[in-house]
């Protein structure tokens, strides 16, 4: 992918370098290298009104796959991707079907040990129940069911999964270093509350489902019975600066022009230069995959407009949220204008409902700052 705000550093820098009456030079080249639209400032002004009201903050990424101009609103800082990263997941067991190592009809038993808190009706199953990978990639990533991800990424392998991340992005130009290890899902909730005690990284699925049944403010000590500890042995004070610690770690964070860059290798426009072994039939269907996203409804997609389709998956964590897709205009030449790579993720606030408005704001911005074409 082409960074017209990066590769303006080049522009002017050549500019310098070059006479101003050289033979043959046109005074309006270095322009076509450092495109920033109008729009640009017009979104800068949006957002700086939006994270006012948040009282929180926001992370922006948003590229035209067409022209490749890009926009960045901290879009270079490390942020968590919660669920966002299972759409690598997707990928690699998408890869593994062109590879003829599975089929989506195979069916996977479902074991006690799978179970992982969180949204999704894979929990609704009995232990010993076959589910098909087809099954549990439709509700992966259209509801965000964490026991049926960590099935499927025992399936195709954690290494193989973030490898697969690394190449997506590599694939449209993006430095595969901006994302850190992704890790299982039960993996996140024993880095949190290992945070807190370390004994608590030997938990399963089963007692995190456990420790969710109490408000946030009460897992601690729920956290000390379950262990046959005390409280004064933690390590961070409560759950927040627990889950503040996990991130610092770096598994599941990543910059967004880097997830960005991951989301673009889906997309015909990118073809080109997409990987061999995962072919347009597969990055169709995890496309169509993200076009039926349940989760999220009060995000971005809210505030882009009934003009704009948009292929996206959220995630949600503790003061933490996030919408990413590709969104694409029934009114606009996708040859010239579009489709977008439309990155952003929130942080704060307690209330995920907070979060849900500042992303809807951030998606009327993009539609009337004209950043997906005319407003």
């Amino acid at each position: 992918m082409r960074h017209w705000i990066q590769r303006g550093l080049v522009a002017i820098t050549l500019f310098i370098a070059l006479p101003v009456h050289a033979e043959g030079y046109d005074t309006n080249w270095y322009y076509e290298v450092d495109k920033q639209s109008t729009w640009q400032g017009d979104l800068t002004a949006r957002l700086q009104a939006i994270e006012g009201v948040f009282e929180g903050e926001l992370g922006v990424y948003v590229q035209n796959l067409a022209s490749g101009e890009a926009y960045s609103w901290r879009a270079d800082d490390p942020w968590y991707l919660a669920s966002l990263i299972k759409i690598p997941v997707a990928a690699q067991v998408l890869a593994a079907r062109q590879a003829g190592t599975l089929t989506l009809d195979e069916r996977l038993t479902l074991a006690r040990s799978d179970f992982v808190d969180g949204a999704g009706p894979t929990n609704w199953h009995d232990p010993g129940t076959p589910i098909s990978i087809r099954y549990l990639m439709e509700q992966m990533i259209t509801v965000s069911d964490n026991t049926a991800s960590d099935m499927l990424i025992d399936r195709v392998g954690l290494d193989a999964v973030n490898q697969r991340a690394r190449t997506m992005i590599a694939a449209s130009g993006g430095n595969p270093d901006e994302i850190g290890p992704i890790s299982k899902l039960v993996g996140v909730r024993q880095g949190v509350y290992g945070e807190l005690h370390p004994d608590a990284r030997a938990l399963g699925g089963m007692d995190f489902i456990a420790l969710r049944q109490h408000p946030v403010s009460q897992r601690g000590q729920a956290l000390a019975r379950a262990l046959g500890v005390s409280t004064d042995t933690f390590t961070q004070p409560d759950y927040d600066h627990a889950f503040d610690a996990y991130e610092a770690t770096g598994e599941n964070v990543g910059t967004l022009s880097a997830f960005g860059d991951l989301l673009a290798s889906l997309h015909h426009v990118q073809q080109g230069r997409a990987m061999d072994d995962l072919d347009a039939e597969q990055r169709q269907t995890l496309l169509a995959l993200m076009q039926r996203t349940r989760s999220g409804k009060q995000r971005l997609k809210a505030g882009l407009g009934s003009g704009i389709s948009f292929a996206h998956k959220t995630g949600t964590q503790q003061r933490r949220s996030c919408d990413a897709g590709i969104a694409e205009s029934d009114n606009v030449n996708t040859a010239t204008e579009g489709p977008w790579v439309i990155v952003s993720c929130t942080r704060g606030p307690l209330a995920v409902s907070a979060h849900e408005r500042a992303l809807a704001s951030v998606g009327e911005a993009l539609r009337y700052s004209g950043a997906l074409g005319k407003p």
